[in-house]
């Protein structure tokens, strides 16, 4: 009997760190975050955003392989500021937001490359296409809200081939060149709220 009830006493430490170690879970606070765009436009760039997107960062701080990222824009929710521009960009000449409603990210590997510094490989997948690409996180800090809940802050910037997902559309200029940049400066900053543990199940 004391072996046995040693043996269930193990078993149960066994779970119960398990259950510690698990992942948190981060919920993407849309409006505190933000999810824009720069293009070059002839010789000025053109600002734009996104303002539809929702995310979850299950967060291991003690082993960032149990960790993982996933975001969603929504391409129809394109801004930048132009009715008629934002409705040529939802075309299948750029985001195809009718065949092509989702731009999402998935991690695939998350690394630490300094202190509150993370590389986050995975996929995107922008107008059908899937790529993978390396985004630079930076974490901005984690706290105490006042409603009791805990806030952290993430924030990322890349450069993106707009060519790389068929987004080919452009016009030549008469004086040499394009009117419409190939790169896309990307930046994305995000608020999240700590989900809290799910409650044991009743006995």
């Amino acid at each position: 009997m004391k072996r046995l009830t040693s043996l269930s006493a193990a078993l149960l430490l066994a779970v119960l760190a398990g259950r510690s170690a698990q992942a948190d879970t981060y919920n993407v606070d849309k409006s505190h975050s933000g999810a824009e765009f720069k293009v070059k436009h002839m010789f000025s760039k053109v600002n734009g955003k996104f303002t539809d997107f929702s995310g979850t960062i299950d967060w291991d701080k003690a082993d960032l392989a149990k960790s993982s990222v996933v975001f969603t824009l929504k391409s129809a929710s394109i801004d930048t500021a132009s009715e008629k521009r934002d409705a040529h960009l939802r075309t299948d000449e750029f985001f195809g937001a009718d065949k092509c409603p989702d731009i999402t990210f998935k991690s695939s590997k998350i690394a630490a490359t300094a202190k509150d510094t993370f590389a986050v490989t995975g996929t995107l997948n922008m107008h059908c296409i899937d790529k993978e690409i390396t985004l630079p996180v930076k974490f901005l800090g984690e706290g105490k809200d006042p409603w009791g809940g805990t806030t952290a802050g993430f924030e990322t910037s890349i450069v993106l081939s707009r060519k790389d997902f068929q987004m080919n559309w452009n016009k030549s200029l008469d004086d040499g060149g394009f009117l419409l940049a190939d790169d896309v400066e990307v930046s994305i900053s995000l608020e999240t709220k700590k989900q809290a543990p799910a409650a044991a199940p009743a006995k």
